[in-house]
């Protein structure tokens, strides 16, 4: 029972946490940095450009009819995240490296859907440019759901779960 209470608010925590960066440094960038503003942070490697997103993933979906796109954006993201939170709680076996990949992943989830409820868009303001190496405009909730999956993926090779023989057959 105890286990089961510190295991259910770790859990929690990550979630917050995560949540917590993406819609702190969002307020501050929606509050001191104008709309296609940008700010460069180290050399023009890393910039501060604030853009509203009103589609998924570098955009895509934004020219969607509102009804499609709020359904294919808010609502099935939104029934998918409630799954997703209800799973950590309840899968009580989930290895500790699955469930801080997969509560990050969900914690960037909800962060985004957050934007898209109170504001219509997601705000997002970073971008990395290393010349043959560019990223598109994301915030705290991508990285957050980019280190969940990265944990997930090393995680399942390093224990084997994504190329066993078991997998194959």
């Amino acid at each position: 029972m105890k286990s089961r209470i510190i295991r259910s608010v770790v859990i929690f925590s990550i979630l917050v946490m995560n949540i917590g960066c993406d819609q702190i440094s969002k307020r501050i960038v929606r509050q001191q940095v104008y709309e296609y503003q940008e700010i460069s942070i180290i050399k023009n490697y890393v910039t501060l450009t604030k853009v509203e997103n009103e589609g998924a993933f570098l955009s895509l979906g934004q020219r969607l009819p509102d009804a499609v796109r709020f359904t294919l954006l808010t609502l099935l993201p939104l029934i998918v995240l409630g799954f997703g939170v209800g799973f950590l709680f309840v899968k009580r076996n989930l290895p500790k490296p699955l469930l801080l990949g997969f509560a990050f992943v969900m914690g960037g989830g909800i962060g985004n859907i957050y934007d898209r409820l109170m504001y219509g868009s997601v705000t997002d303001f970073l971008h990395i440019d290393f010349g043959i190496f560019q990223t598109g405009i994301f915030n705290m909730a991508d990285v957050s759901i980019m280190m969940g999956v990265l944990i997930v993926l090393l995680d399942s090779i390093v224990s084997g779960r994504i190329f066993s023989k078991e997998t194959a057959e």
